[in-house]
This record gives C-alpha cells, structure tokens and sequence, in this order.
C-alpha cells in the first residue's frame, strides 16, 4: 500500500510541476508576443522541442518531490512546518535566503560541471540547442541534467527547517527567474539590471550572456559565484555578444 501511495504522490507532483511549467511558460512566451511580437518568429520546431524536453523534466522532477510530499504527510519525516510559532519570525527570511544561496550554490557547480566537454556533448548540449533560448526554455534538459538539478530542494527540506509557505515562495522563484531568465528579453528595468543591485542578482541579460558565450555566467540568483571563481561575464563582453547575435537586451 505505501509503494502505491508514493506512486500516487509522485504522479501528483508530476502534473502539478508539468501544469506549472505550461502555465509559467506560456505567461511569459504570451508577454514576449506583446512587447516583442517577431521575437520567437521562425522558432515553432525549437519550442516544441523545448516543451518535449521540459514535460520528461516535470516527471524527473516529480519524482523526488512526490516522495517528499508522502514523507511530510505520512511520516513526517521532513523539516517543512506549518505552525508559525514552531520557530521565531525572524527565522523566515533566513530560511529563505539560506535556500536561494544553497540552491544557487548547488546549481553553479554543477552547471559547471555539464560543461566539461564530454558531459556537455552528453547532456547539456540538448538545453543550449535553445539557440537563442525562449521561455519554453527553462525546463528543457536532458534526464542527466533533470535529475541534478530535481534533488537539490527536496534534500534540502530533509536538513534545514523551512515553513511550507516560504518553500512555495522558493519553488515560486525558482520558477519565475527560472523561465524569466531564459525569455530571450530583459523584464527589469534598466536601473536595476545596471545598478548596485545587477551586479549581484542573474536577470536575463546576465544569462543570455551565457548563452551566447557558452561559457561563464553559470549561476541561478546571484552573481558571488562566478565572481569568486573568476568565470562572471561583465556587460561589456555581453555587448559584443549581441552584436554578433543579436541576444537579449534590458529595456527600461
């Protein structure tokens, strides 16, 4: 009975991330035809393609979080509370910034990782066949890909305590930046793109830059990583790449 309730579990998680993606994606690739409506003109076979990609992820991605959702029910095995009094307020926005870091820790390195030669031709090549990537794009990986990138929050919510409304605020901007980073247009404005704030948080025009130069630029959130290690690629060199590519550019 238990191994059918995980399965139940599972293929819940599995449609409730694959209706997210559909509905996150296509939000944004329907503003993309508002403000930029010859954006995405002559990509129809990419974007399928990118959806194909993104729905196998879903159920990837299902499959931890369908555990999860069973240990935290049924056996009450992970560190996700619902009563806010389990621990101090003050705690909340710890919590969250502590995920965000970890989860874009996580990401970096093993972002870098797949671009080692033979694990990109392996697997992360199918994400940059997104040549240029659009908002269908966030998704689509290769099941080696998804499936490093599928275990990070659920095992985190095994360590470190975290409200169950503050997770859903972390799966939601993962799935905002996720997808908003990926649309092929920049949604913030260029204050803040080319502020103080840009030049410690990914937005769109950070990650294009990476798309373009198939290297650098391999964080998630922030920017502390790819300073450190010396692999943050600066505007300037995102200039020259849109001249020869014609990527994204923040509007303001």
């Amino acid at each position: 009975m238990t191994g059918w309730a995980i399965l139940f579990s599972a293929l819940a998680m599995t449609a409730i991330v694959g209706v997210r993606y559909l509905i996150t994606s296509g939000a944004f690739a329907f503003a993309t035809r508002l403000r930029h409506p010859d954006l995405y003109r002559g990509l129809g076979p990419q974007m399928r393609r990118e959806i194909g990609w993104s729905l196998a992820s879903a159920a990837i991605y299902g499959l931890p979080a369908g555990v999860v959702a069973w240990g935290w029910q049924e056996r009450g095995w992970t560190r996700i509370y619902t009563d806010w009094n389990v621990l101090p307020l003050w705690y909340l926005p710890i919590s969250l910034l502590a995920y965000l870091v970890l989860h874009d820790t996580w990401f970096y390195w093993t972002h870098r990782w797949m671009h080692r030669p033979r694990l990109f031709r392996l697997a992360h090549s199918v994400h940059h066949d997104s040549r240029p990537p659009t908002a269908w794009a966030a998704m689509s990986f290769h099941p080696l890909e998804a499936m490093t990138g599928a275990v990070v929050i659920p095992a985190l919510v095994f360590i470190l305590p975290i409200h169950v409304a503050v997770l859903g605020l972390v799966l939601t901007i993962m799935t905002v930046m996720g997808v908003g980073n990926h649309m092929g247009w920049e949604m913030f404005p260029r204050a803040l793109v080319h502020g103080p704030a840009g030049r410690w948080l990914i937005t769109a025009t950070h990650h294009d830059a990476h798309h373009a130069a198939y290297r650098g630029n391999y964080g998630l959130y922030f920017r502390f990583w790819d300073k450190i290690c010396g692999t943050d690629i600066g505007l300037g060199t995102f200039a020259a790449a849109q001249r020869r590519r014609k990527p994204a550019a923040a509007d303001g």
